[in-house]
């Protein structure tokens, strides 16, 4: 057993246990296989993708690809937004901080956007 293998690719748990051909951690719950221990996502990817699968990164424009429910407002199709701020730990599931014109500040996630 090497200690890669006992290592969880979800959170870096050093606890992991073999259980068959699977791998458990007991802090996450999460399963594996040892070859699928091997496919982590390198520490460098980009983890602020937009809608078509672009980097994002703080200072970007974005543009939404669809209408937004802002209260009782809607922030339309294609509304242009710079300047954005990402946001390494979410906020209720959103990544960005932006200013929209009109609307003020506010959240954003990447899905809904693309790179301008």
């Amino acid at each position: 057993m090497s200690v890669e293998e006992n290592t969880c690719p979800k959170c870096n748990s050093p606890y992991a246990y073999p259980d068959g051909l699977l791998w458990i951690c007991p802090e996450c719950t999460h399963e594996w296989t040892s070859d699928q221990a091997s496919d982590k996502p390198s520490e460098d990817a980009p983890r602020f993708l937009d809608a078509n699968g672009n980097p994002l990164q703080d200072g970007d424009t974005v543009t939404t690809i669809k209408d937004l429910k802002a209260g009782k407002d809607t922030i339309k199709f294609g509304t242009k937004v710079k300047n954005i701020k990402l946001l390494y730990e979410s906020v209720n599931g959103h990544d960005i901080s932006c200013k929209i014109a009109g609307f003020g500040a506010m959240y954003l996630k990447c899905s809904v956007v693309k790179k301008a």
